[in-house]
């Protein structure tokens, strides 16, 4: 049976039918951004050793990461409207390319300060990418199965995160490896070398993924990709960004939106980023043993995704989201009070729980915005910027507490007290009827 030819629907924004090989190359772009954010929770492991620091001074690992989310998630946003999807990720690929390609002096002059500028660099061409490829994954196929898409490509981000989390671990730490308490213990010539080496292994996953980018980005320029950005119309009055603004800022259900996916973020990066710590801590552990728990991390945060869009299919999404933040409240209780090893697994088990929380604080906040669903939707993109925020109290108490890392997962833990909190808000302000589960059974 011939296929029917590729064809925009009457309004340009959305397909007759999917082009497969164009939607799986985007697919395999969400992959790609989940490896550079899980290596970040292997490197702050290492550069902790690498350059002595604390755990307050590991944060800004996360901090210089998700602050080009902050940055550049509007310029990524222009760059679509005056080009097209597709540049945009291109434009993505290079930055990111180019973020890789700093580590090699950052590692030549041994300066954790050009490390931190890499990782500004690699987030800010992420920024473009994630911009670009949640709106344009929707957009490749008829209407009524966008949120479908956008859900298998979301699938493709735990397995991104584990290989990230994989190669990080299995090229950067090596079995003989100077622990922290060694290295304070060797002459300085000796810890310098041993430091020296540690850096120079962060480099060879970065050369991995610098060849599979050069390769993404050739079959992303080659492939045709269709434009998807509307039907140019006459033109009509608009409100202004700034009026926008204006009405979101008195739009109580909104505000409180934008705060719990700030603090989301920030909760789940810092359970991710202090993992490998904890489990060094708990179980006496090297940090390639430890880095086990961080993979296992991704594969529960997997399996979670799967059930919380099925339970979405019966519950209203809010209460998903307060129950799943309920038991991520109970096991980082059990992280912070339980004196052993269990607590690791208790900490990985959190993730379970963290897979529909993203999504569904998204579509709560955004239900109803209307006209200021673009803006609103650009701001909570921004509150990416919790997970650069967050990491360092946690850091600071843990350095505080005279390194207690049980202790430090208490950051975490209030944030997700305020985020059932925006659970229960949205739910006594629902209707009789349920918000669209299909607007936000996507992560």
């Amino acid at each position: 049976m011939t296929k029917p030819a590729l064809q925009q629907t009457p309004d340009g924004f959305y397909l007759n039918r999917t082009p497969w090989f164009a939607f799986l190359l985007l697919c395999s772009i969400f992959a790609l951004w989940a490896a550079a954010a899980s290596m970040n929770d292997v490197l702050i492991a290492q550069f902790k050793k690498a350059f002595l620091l604390s755990d307050f001074q590991t944060a800004f690992v996360q901090s210089a990461f998700y602050l080009g989310y902050f940055f550049v998630a509007i310029p990524a946003a222009m760059v679509v409207r005056r080009f097209s999807y597709k540049t945009t990720i291109l434009v993505g690929l290079l930055l990111y390319m180019f973020g890789c390609l700093l580590f090699f002096p950052a590692a030549s002059t041994a300066k954790y300060g050009m490390f931190l500028l890499a990782l500004f660099v690699i987030a800010a061409g992420l920024s473009f990418l994630e911009t670009a490829c949640n709106t344009y994954s929707t957009l490749m196929g008829p209407r009524e199965t966008g949120t479908r898409r956008l859900n298998i490509s979301q699938t493709f981000h735990p397995f991104g995160a584990m290989a990230g989390v994989y190669v990080g671990s299995f090229v950067m730490f090596k079995e003989n490896d100077a622990s922290h308490a060694q290295l304070l213990q060797m002459s300085p010539a000796d810890a310098a070398v041993q430091q020296l080496q540690m850096i120079q292994s962060t480099l060879l996953p970065y050369k991995w993924m610098i060849a599979v980018l050069v390769l993404m980005f050739i079959l992303v320029a080659v492939t045709k990709f269709p434009a998807c950005k509307g039907v140019i119309k006459a033109k009509i009055k608009q409100s202004s960004v700034g009026e926008s603004l204006s009405r979101l800022r008195r739009n109580p259900r909104f505000l409180f939106g934008v705060l719990a996916q700030f603090l989301y973020v920030g909760a789940q990066v810092g359970v991710w980023s202090f993992t490998i710590r904890l489990a060094m801590q708990m179980g006496g552990m090297n940090e390639r043993s430890a880095s086990w728990f961080l993979l296992t991390t991704f594969a529960a945060y997997f399996v979670g995704k799967v059930i919380a869009n099925l339970l979405m299919r019966k519950m209203h999404p809010a209460k998903v989201l307060a129950l799943y933040g309920v038991l991520c409240i109970a096991l980082l209780a059990y992280t912070i009070l339980v004196p052993n090893i269990s607590a690791v697994y208790a900490a990985v088990g959190v993730s379970i729980f963290l897979g529909p929380c993203w999504p569904t604080i998204y579509g709560l906040a955004i239900d109803g915005l209307g006209e200021d669903t673009s803006v609103g939707g650009s701001l909570l993109v921004m509150s990416i910027v919790g997970g650069g925020v967050i990491p360092i109290f946690q850091g600071l108490l843990s350095d505080y507490t005279g390194g207690n890392m049980q202790l430090a997962y208490s950051v975490p833990l209030v944030c997700f007290l305020v985020i059932v909190g925006y659970a229960m808000h949205c739910l006594r302000q629902s209707k009789t009827q349920d918000v669209p589960v299909g607007a936000v059974a996507v992560s």
